[in-house]
């Protein structure tokens, strides 16, 4: 629900009228004024031909005055039609912001009149749930409370709220800064009421005055609302200290925004702040990203309307061809949002993205597709290309949950000669990352004092989180890939399964495929699976999977 972002007063309609009369009345008189000028111009210039024309005709040599007469007059009559079409130009934006101005006052007319309503509505389910069952039976179906002018007030005792956030973001091109506000207003119950995105533009400005203007712009937007009791969250500790007077700013800029805050709210039946996680108004972070966004795209749009256009051979969409993406090896070339889908599918799903192109095996660069993915997609894309570089039989991961870290048999080892003495023929390893101690043999973090045997010993029973996960997969009928110990689930399909690691095997009993041929004698699938509605293969024989990175040992599952 977007909705005006400006501060109106209501009472000014037929004022707003009368101007925007008067203001059409105006142009239409410049208008006819101009008509009349431009013809008395053109005769006044007719006139004047035919004066210079008689006039050369007894003297070949014209005088100073006609000819500098002939120059100047053209010139004054161009003045004076530039100046009243600037003057009908500013007339014609004036009629326009007094229509734009009088459908935002109808707009937020009509969200008052739907919030009033929803409070309304919300009291009386209130009142109803709060009745007894047998005054329900008595005169239940005859309790009503109608709806009219100042039945349903905002200055009930609910509490609202009010979330917002302001943002600044430095641009490297240019040096300069640009900025957004958000805000949310919401019921006691988190329904969004309100919200409002708009940019930020102030000399100088930094976080902490976009955050006060931002917390203005929601104040002033609630008593537009004309709600009397709400609360304001705060994400930032010192915007905070500064409302509740624990804190006094040095700076002039600040002191006299928050002294606006402390205006603003005396003017509410009760308003006060509190603290919040940045988590708990992301839709108000949103909102004032959205409005710098939308800076950054308008400006962008702007440098690139005349930038050449190229058609996309995946969506068949036209492209700026500085957003189409060109694939380094085979120079195939696709848009980035195409290519963004297409990286992002296969990485999820555990493998390595390749050229989209049928048939072209080209793998993307890390460096290249930074142009199109997000960080945290990027991070996943260079752990797939880590565990891609590492062959199954040399992955090890990390067994303190908290850590996890993939590294290599010899990785390990090299990292644990200088810390641990004789860790070759102990099985101690040192964490590439945590640089905690674990053991190479048993998957377990180290066991002091005390061989491998003699842990097992100590320990029959699996870990708690090597337990969890088998009961899991024996509930959901998982299977286990041999080769590389990876969980994987038939969402759909045959049962031939084909692990990431290129290990194909039999779903029902795990028995390998060689040659693309079972060595088992278990049925190839099951109808309901093949005809499930929503089975999408992105390759032959391979369905989707459950990926665990955790390398629990559960040998003798399968």
């Amino acid at each position: 629900m977007s909705l005006p972002t400006a501060s109106f007063d209501l009472g000014l309609d037929s004022d707003a009228d009368e101007l925007q009369a008067i203001a059409a009345e105006q142009r239409r008189e410049l208008m006819t004024a101009k008509t009349v000028d431009a013809d008395l111009d053109f005769a006044f210039d007719l006139q004047l031909q035919e004066a210079i024309t008689a006039s050369l005709s007894l003297n070949p040599q014209p005088s100073t005055s006609s000819a500098a007469a002939a120059v100047d007059q053209p010139q004054r009559n161009e003045e004076a039609l530039k100046f009243a079409d600037v003057l009908s130009d500013e007339l014609l934006k004036l009629e326009q912001e007094l229509r734009d101005q009088a459908i935002s006052e109808r707009e937020f007319q009509n969200l008052k009149n739907d919030l009033d309503r929803r409070l309304h509505d919300h009291r009386l389910a209130l009142e109803i749930s709060k009745m007894s069952e047998d005054e329900w039976d008595d005169w239940g179906d005859n309790f009503e409370r109608p709806f009219g002018e100042g039945s349903s007030k905002g200055g009930s005792t609910e509490i609202f709220r009010v979330y917002f956030k302001g943002l600044m973001e430095n641009r490297l091109t240019d040096d300069s800064s640009l900025g957004g506000i958000g805000v949310a207003i919401c019921d006691s119950r988190d329904d969004l009421l309100f919200e409002l995105r708009k940019p930020f533009v102030a000399h100088g400005a930094n976080r902490r005055t976009a955050d006060i203007t931002a917390l203005i712009e929601g104040l002033n937007a609630a008593l537009e609302l004309q709600l009397q009791r709400l609360v304001f969250y705060c994400d930032y500790n010192p915007i905070f200290k500064f409302v509740t007077g624990q804190w006094s700013s040095k700076q002039r800029k600040v002191t006299a925004l928050i002294d606006r805050v402390t205006d603003l709210s005396k003017r509410f039946t009760y308003c006060q702040p509190a603290l919040a996680a940045r988590k708990d108004i992301k839709f108000a972070f949103k909102l004032a990203r959205e409005a710098i966004d939308a800076q950054v795209n308008r400006a962008a749009e702007a440098s690139s309307s005349n930038c050449p256009k190229e058609t996309c051979v995946i969506c068949l969409d036209d492209s700026n061809i500085n957003q189409i993406f060109s694939i380094d090896d085979c120079m195939h070339r696709y848009c980035f949002s195409c290519m963004k889908q297409h990286v992002e599918m296969k990485i999820l799903h555990g493998l390595l993205p390749t050229c989209p192109h049928e048939g072209c095996k080209s793998e993307l660069r890390i460096s290249s597709c930074r142009t199109f993915l997000t960080p945290r997609l990027i991070d996943i894309m260079n752990q797939r290309t880590k565990e891609a570089s590492i062959p199954v039989t040399e992955k090890v991961y990390c067994p303190y949950p908290k850590c996890s870290a993939l590294m290599s048999k010899a990785e390990a080892l090299e990292h644990s000669k200088p810390a641990i003495v004789g860790a070759e023929r102990s099985g101690a390893r040192k964490c590439l990352k945590c640089n905690n101690h674990f053991c190479i043999n048993c998957k377990v973090p180290w066991h002091n004092n005390s061989t491998c045997t003699q842990y097992k010993m100590r320990n029959p029973h699996p870990p708690q989180e090597e337990a969890k996960l088998k009961n899991l997969a024996a509930t959901n009928l998982w299977r286990q890939c041999v080769k590389c110990n990876h969980m994987i689930e038939l969402a759909a399909g045959c049962y031939h399964m084909t692990c990431r690691c290129g290990y194909e095997f039999c779903y029902t009993c795990g028995a390998e495929w060689k040659n693309k041929k079972a060595t088992c004698s278990c049925p190839l699938w099951d109808e309901e699976n093949i005809l499930e509605d929503d089975f999408d293969s992105d390759e032959e024989d391979e369905d989707a999977y459950f990926d665990s990175d955790s390398d629990s040992d559960l040998d003798g599952y399968l």
